[in-house]
């Protein structure tokens, strides 16, 4: 079992930078691979980007790539995103899961998923 608790979302004008961490309990979180999705209004749950469980690996979504940059410190079982040049279309809630495997970009591979955090940009 694992548990997940997002933070560092807030309100950011457009051309920010947040920095989100996810903060993990239980056991062997440095076996799990971590992904960070969002969802907002009236949209679907979207991929963002993931990270294998030793950090040398990691995926981005289009939207994203050149933007945001996933880590982790296992040390700390704590996974982040930065967030740099944010656009209004950025927008959500940000949520962080793991899974045991290989990076995935759907959500139904994720196991265990955390309670989000509300990232809004202003434009």
């Amino acid at each position: 079992q694992v548990q997940l608790v997002e933070s560092g979302g807030g309100l950011v004008q457009a051309g920010g930078s947040l920095r989100l961490s996810c903060a993990a309990s239980g056991r062997s979180f440095n076996t799990y691979t971590v992904g960070w999705f969002r969802q907002a209004p009236g949209k679907e749950r979207e991929f963002v980007a993931a990270i294998g469980w030793s950090g040398s690996s990691t995926y981005y979504a289009d939207s994203v790539k050149g933007r945001f940059t996933i880590s982790r410190d296992n040390a700390k079982n704590t996974v982040y995103l930065q967030m740099n040049s944010l656009e209004p279309d950025d927008t959500a809630v940000y949520y962080c899961a793991t899974r045991r495997g290989s990076m995935m970009v759907l959500t139904p591979a994720y196991d265990y998923w955390g309670q989000g955090t509300q990232v809004t940009v202003s434009s």
